[in-house]
């Protein structure tokens, strides 16, 4: 079976070239076909609580619901933790790829946060609010240019935030000439479940069961405290806890009449006795991890290089893109409840046009970085990309970090 190598993704990056790259993974779950998974959780507008996410999709021709395992933000949000880490890890390719830094200094420590990692890269709020060397983000010239980027060039932004190109960016608060960039990779994981199918031959909509949840105080299964004792316990762990679980919990102690006392299991004492509240597993019969580049988006771009020098740019980005797929599918993390393993060597194929397609070899993390190497250097070579690590290091605006709570994501 053929490498997937430098002169493929540059003839991909040329126009006629490939429309796309597919890569799709059978998995199961790693205590075996038995065992059920916890999908991805979603908060459901007007309600309290998660939901799963079903969708009415096919499976070898047949109309099937299939449950979302993990989304297509979640699946690049992964990709881009890869390689966050890996530029953490001082990665001798990795961290040559430019990248914007912002940094908050909280609590006696400094937090530090990549244009990888921010929700909106390199358009994200907390660089735009921030400063480097004292000037406010948004006047440094080197940042005007990442804004002013557009397809017919965006060289600018090759340079500075390359992860934005790969997987996308709107710069959307901009009074004008927003910039919107499609993400060129996208990836998901799907479960489909047993088909139920009512008298017409219609499909339902799967119901998921409910699972019970316990805990088990040794001390005690029920903990009750007066006013006087919740509200100290509470104040004196002040500075470990949220500021509203603390308020929540002082302001229900005033309530405590005096001599009586009520459950202190807002502070974590006590049992809970095993209850069916919880959203249950779901069994699948077929699990399908799915990633495709397209290399259609990325050939809308230019990067002032003419054509071979252009298609060269579109090739590094094309290898950044498998080296980031590379690094995450290496990991299969996903939530508590839901480890899966590999059952099968994942597909890959690359659009010949006309309903032709190769197969090509699956890319591992050394292949990925060799292949990202090999187009970085030719790009160095006819379109004169430079690439030197930190772009923009850029200073957190206390008021924000200052304002900063904890919170459950919308995702599980």
């Amino acid at each position: 079976m053929r490498s997937l190598d430098l002169a493929s993704l540059l003839a991909a990056g040329s126009p006629g070239g490939s429309s796309c790259l597919t890569s799709t993974t059978p998995l199961e779950p790693a205590g075996g076909a038995h065992t059920s998974v916890a999908p991805a959780k979603f908060a459901e507008r007007g309600k309290k609580g998660g939901v799963y996410a079903y969708e009415q999709r096919y499976l070898d021709g047949e109309d099937r619901y299939a449950v979302v395992i993990d989304s297509k933000q979640s699946q690049l949000n992964r990709a881009e933790q890869a390689l966050a880490q890996a530029v953490d890890d001082g990665h001798p390719l990795l961290s040559r790829m430019p990248h914007v830094l912002v940094t908050y200094e909280r609590e006696g420590r400094i937090d530090r946060y990549y244009d990888l990692t921010l929700p909106h890269r390199v358009f994200d709020g907390h660089i735009r609010a921030g400063t480097v060397d004292g000037q406010p983000t948004t006047q440094v010239p080197a940042y005007r240019a990442v804004r002013d980027a557009t397809p017919a060039n965006a060289r600018a932004l090759l340079e500075t935030s390359p992860v934005t190109l790969v997987f996308g960016g709107w710069d959307s608060s901009r009074r004008s000439r927003q910039g919107r960039w499609r993400s060129a990779l996208v990836g998901e994981i799907v479960g489909f479940v047993a088909a139920s199918r009512d008298a017409a031959g219609k499909l339902i909509t799967p119901t998921p069961g409910m699972r019970g949840g316990a805990r088990v105080d040794p001390v005690g299964m029920q903990i009750n405290l007066g006013g006087k004792a919740m509200k100290e316990l509470a104040t004196g762990q002040q500075d470990e806890m949220s500021a509203t679980t603390v308020e929540k919990i002082v302001k229900a102690a005033g309530a405590i009449k005096a001599g009586a006392s009520q459950s202190a299991s807002a502070l974590g004492l006590g049992g809970i006795p095993p209850t069916l509240d919880q959203l249950a597993g779901v069994a699948c019969d077929t699990i399908i991890r799915t990633h495709v580049l397209s290399f259609a988006t990325l050939r809308q771009m230019r990067f002032g290089a003419g054509p071979e020098g252009d298609a060269a740019c579109r090739a590094l980005l094309a290898a950044l893109a498998l080296n980031a797929l590379a690094r995450s599918d290496a990991e299969l993390y996903l939530r508590a409840n839901c480890d899966l393993r590999e059952a099968a060597t994942p597909k890959v194929l690359l659009d010949q046009r006309r309903g032709e397609f190769l197969e090509v070899e699956p890319l591992d993390i050394d292949s990925a970085d060799l292949l990202l190497s090999e187009a970085l250097a030719h790009a160095e070579k006819v379109a004169d990309v430079t690439w030197s690590g930190l772009a923009l290091r850029v200073v957190g605006n206390p008021d924000i970090v200052s304002g900063a709570v904890d919170g459950e994501a919308e995702e599980k």
